[in-house]
C-alpha cells in the first residue's frame, strides 16, 4: 500500500513537470479553447466623408473621440474621402465626426454594447453657405 502511494505521488509530480515543460512550447495549450474563441476581435471604424451631393471630400479631418478618457484621434480623409481607425476597444464608446473649413458633420456613435467589429460611416458635410 505504501509503495502505491509513492508511485501515485511520483506520477503526479512527473505529470506536473511535463505540463510545465509543454505549456510554453505548444501555443494555446494553456488557454482553454472557449477563451480562445471569445478573444476580442479588432474593431474598425471606416468610411467616407462626402458633401451634400455624395461627392467624396478630400482633406476633411475625421475625429474619433474615446468617451471614457476624452482622448481624440484624427485622420485626414484621402483623395477618395476615405478614413479608417483600427484597434478600437470593445469596452469603450466612441464618437466620430468630420470637419472641413469650419463646417462639421453630424456626430455618429459606436457603443461598447454593439457586438459588431466593423463599422462603416458616411459623414456628410454641407459645404454650402
Amino acid at each position: 500500500m505504501r509503495k502505491m502511494k509513492k508511485t501515485s505521488s511520483t506520477l503526479l509530480v512527473l505529470s506536473l513537470g511535463l505540463m510545465t515543460v509543454l505549456f510554453p512550447l505548444v501555443p494555446g495549450l494553456h488557454t482553454p479553447l472557449v477563451a480562445q474563441q471569445r478573444a476580442p476581435k479588432e474593431r474598425i471604424a471606416e468610411g467616407t466623408v462626402v458633401n451634400k451631393d455624395d461627392t467624396p471630400i478630400t482633406g476633411a479631418i475625421v475625429y474619433l473621440k474615446d468617451t471614457k478618457s476624452n482622448s481624440v484621434k484624427s485622420y485626414i480623409a484621402d483623395d477618395a474621402g476615405h478614413f479608417r481607425f483600427g484597434e478600437l476597444s470593445q469596452s469603450i464608446d466612441y464618437e466620430i465626426w468630420a470637419e472641413l473649413n469650419g463646417k462639421r458633420s453630424k456626430t455618429k456613435g459606436i457603443s461598447s454594447f454593439d457586438s459588431q467589429s466593423d463599422f462603416h460611416f458616411t459623414l456628410r458635410i454641407d459645404e454650402g453657405k
